[in-house]
């Protein structure tokens, strides 16, 4: 296991009551416009395996998958159940509190690829998470984080606040490299719009090969 980079210090929040009672009241709201949406579901249909088992982890009411995908499994991992129930993609939901438990309730190599949307600012232990999620994975399985320039303030880790929006993939690509268990990683900009209108910038890698 990788040591991490990283002071305890980076990953502290303005508010650090417990992540349960920030989460508990529902709120069905899009964190990033139509474009940035628009924008995530193409780079999932280019990256996700069609007919799989995938894993919306921190996922919410909305998981932005083409429904191209045809996925056999799409399983939701998040905070508040009245958002997770009012999914319509999901195919199953369990509510988790990653920062509390690292370790997710599903055997080795159950997932063919998982995504992270818009939500990565607000790990406090992201190595820990993304040892589990290869973990979880197949070999050879892509594991893909969005983000964007919006966030609740107090809930996002102190390093995240202190990087612009483009230091933020290296930030992640970090995550990916020190975790281990991952192979190259690629950072995008996938903003789709001219001007105006929210960004989406993306980062991924796959799981080691067999």
């Amino acid at each position: 296991m990788t040591e991490s980079p990283f002071k305890p210090t980076f990953f502290e929040r303005d508010d650090e009551s417990p992540d349960a009672l920030f989460y508990a009241q529902a709120r069905l709201l899009v964190h990033i416009d139509e474009h940035a949406i628009e924008a995530a579901r193409r780079l999932y249909a280019e990256l996700l395996p069609e007919r799989g088992a995938i894993l919306d982890l921190m996922s919410s009411w909305k998981s932005h998958m083409p429904e191209e995908l045809a996925w056999k499994r799409l399983s939701g991992l998040g905070m508040n159940e009245d958002e997770l129930r009012a999914n319509e993609q999901l195919t199953e939901y369990l509510v988790h509190d990653i920062n509390r438990k690292p370790a997710m309730p599903f055997g080795d190599a159950e997932f063919d690829g998982a995504v992270v949307t818009v939500s990565v600012q607000y790990l406090t232990k992201p190595l820990e998470v993304f040892r589990e999620v290869a973990r979880v994975l197949k070999p050879d399985a892509p594991f893909i984080v969005t983000y964007s320039n919006r966030m609740f303030p107090t809930k996002a880790v102190r390093i995240w606040r202190a990087l612009e929006d483009r230091e933020r993939a290296g930030l992640i690509a970090t995550y990916f490299r020190r975790a281990g268990g991952f192979g190259e990683v690629t950072m995008e900009d996938r903003t789709t719009y001219a001007s105006g209108g929210d960004p989406l910038f993306a980062v991924w890698a796959h799981t080691d090969p067999a």
